[in-house]
């Protein structure tokens, strides 16, 4: 019983986001209403039918009761169109509404709900089951508002000529509302299972195909393929599954619908015999009762729709429910001086005893370059993403010109902040569009130009056709690294951010595009703070600080020739990239 209710009150909230388009569904409220009256009155024209033509051979029913029936079907032509368009129009709205507030949460979520859920999986709620929905929300209430009121003005066509007849009929009601209630749990019990499936299958598939070339490399194809194979086996079991519930539930109703005849037949032929009933009024109850077995074969099978969508709307409205990231800072922030502070600051990830970083303290002043280094997995790009707030400290604190980051306005904070990484995120857009990202529509080309041109791109933007309006495909894939790089760091540049983040943005370069790249950073460099991860420790060279990380812990701080001289780990790891001999 409980999932029943939870069912009810998961559906009630769906339909409660079509509440505002109205105007629709009253217009296909009011086709319905028309759809089940033309089903009544063309039942009710059997009996004069027959009676006046074919027994009493009337001759003014040759005329009238043929155009009557094209007069009935014509305004339920015109109700149906109604009703279909607007389900549909409300349906598919409310489908657009949920689409966009799905992805609007997932850009509200902390970052360590990416950590827990691949973003293929994201991105198949987000497409298949919002799709769900839109059946359970169009679909599914059209064919049970449209056939109930069928089925109800039908009976009430029955009761009029014959209220015996009529209530044999009704005892067979109770015995297919049992079946649709077991069926409809049914439903939504598998229907999760294939909603899972589906995202699976997505994630399975993109990371294949992603990483295609080392698939091939690797002679992985077939491994590959076994793993989606049982995924695709899986779900096609599943809809099996309900495909042999629905032909199951729809032959019981077919079979009871045809019980329920037989009986109405011989309670007619009773009321014949005693002369309660002519020929007329028993086509017109027959009618009736035919018309009435796709209603009911349609009610019954329409419990699949609704579960699925019930399903996928849980899982939605799961998304929706969970925590914003925390922004409850109120502190304005206009342009920071840039001046940072980490003081004992520790970070342990959810669900792991080790800490990721260990009483971290250090501070970086405007104008200064601060490298840090370590081995993978030493906790350097846990430290970066602390300063906008992707993830918090668990204690310590981290302050911007003096105040904790978490007393900003999130919005702000960020601003401040400008990114390079190693992996550079660009859009099937414009290079001009890829640099001015987040500037906002309207921004001077001539500064985007500049921009370019600082960070050593002009060069390869002018010989490219289209020049700064050419496409760069998908995550910028018809450039090289090095000027997806450079494309990065003129974005950078255009943001003019007091604090800029280096995650070894050279480390998958060539010589050539190192070289390039290096010369660009260095004139992004100046009056910024500066904060550089790097893997070559050749980049660090003239870093004013250098931060050496181990196990999460701050094991060594000085320039590069300090820590060279001192001989510790920043030494080893300096002679083993560059294969020196240990001293000694």
């Amino acid at each position: 019983m409980t999932a029943e209710i939870s069912a009810w009150a998961i559906y009630r909230r769906l339909l409660q986001r079509a509440k505002r388009y109205w105007p629709f569904l009253a217009a296909a409220g009011v086709g319905m209403l028309f759809e089940a009256a033309a089903a009544g009155a063309f039942t009710a024209l059997m009996e004069p039918m027959i009676n006046g033509t074919f027994v009493d051979k009337d001759p003014t029913y040759r005329w009238i009761l043929p155009i009557t029936i094209v007069g009935l079907f014509l305004v339920r032509g015109a109700a149906t169109f109604c009703t279909d368009y607007g389900m549909s129009r409300a349906g598919r709205s409310v489908v657009r509404d949920l689409r966009q507030d799905i992805l609007a949460k997932y850009l509200r979520l902390p970052s360590t709900r990416f950590d827990r859920e691949p973003v293929p999986a994201m991105v198949s709620r987000l497409n298949y089951d919002t799709e769900q929905v839109t059946q359970a929300t169009s679909d599914a209430i059209k064919v049970i508002l449209t056939d109930s009121m069928t089925i109800m003005v039908l009976l009430g066509v029955m009761f009029w000529y014959s209220p015996r007849v009529t209530l044999v009929m009704l005892v067979v009601a109770p015995l297919i509302a049992i079946i649709s209630g077991v069926v409809g749990r049914r439903y939504r019990r598998i229907n999760r299972g294939i909603q899972d499936g589906v995202a699976n299958m997505a994630q399975t598939a993109e990371q294949a195909l992603s990483a295609q070339q080392e698939v091939k490399v690797y002679g992985a194809q077939a491994s590959e393929q076994a793993r989606y194979d049982t995924l695709v086996n899986r779900n096609l079991g599943l809809s099996l599954k309900v495909d042999a519930t629905r032909a199951g539930a729809s032959s019981m109703v077919q079979t009871l619908a045809a019980v329920g005849l037989a009986v109405i037949l011989l309670v007619a032929g009773q009321e014949a015999a005693k002369g309660r009933m002519d020929a007329g009024i028993f086509v017109a109850l027959l009618t009736s009762m035919m018309a009435m077995l796709p209603s009911l074969k349609r009610i019954t099978n329409v419990q699949s729709q609704i579960q699925k969508g019930v399903a996928a709307a849980d899982r939605l409205f799961a998304i929706l429910d969970e925590p914003d990231e925390p922004d409850t800072g109120t502190l304005p922030l206009f342009h920071a001086r840039g001046e940072i502070e980490f003081r004992g600051v520790s970070v342990r990830y959810p669900g792991q005893d080790a800490l990721a970083l260990d009483d971290i303290s250090f501070t970086a002043a405007p104008g200064t370059v601060t490298a840090i280094v370590g081995r993978s997995g030493s906790g350097k790009s846990t430290l970066i993403r602390l300063l906008p707030r992707f993830y918090e400290a668990s204690a310590g604190s981290v302050l911007l010109d003096g105040m904790p980051v978490g007393q900003y306005r999130l919005a702000d904070l960020r601003r401040q902040v400008a990114l390079v990484g190693q992996r550079v995120m660009l859009f099937d857009d414009s290079i001009a569009t890829n640099i001015a990202y987040g500037q906002g529509a309207g921004i001077d080309p001539a500064r985007i130009r500049a921009a370019a041109e600082a960070a050593n791109a002009a060069e390869f933007i002018d010989r490219l056709p289209g020049g700064m309006q050419a496409r760069i495909g998908e995550n910028g894939g018809l450039l090289s690294g090095g000027q997806r790089q450079r494309l990065a760091i003129a974005r950078a540049i255009l943001k003019d951010a007091p604090i800029l983040i280096l995650d070894e943005a050279t480390a998958a370069l060539d010589t050539e595009s190192e070289r390039l790249v290096q010369d660009a950073l260095n004139r992004l460099i100046p009056e910024h703070t500066t904060l550089v991860i790097a893997h070559r420790l050749s980049t660090v060279e003239h870093a004013d600080q250098v931060l050496v990380l181990d196990g999460g812990k701050l094991v060594e701080r000085g320039t590069h020739a300090e820590l060279l001289a001192r001989g510790g780990l920043y030494a080893h790891l300096h002679r083993m990239q560059f294969r020196e001999p240990e001293a000694g």
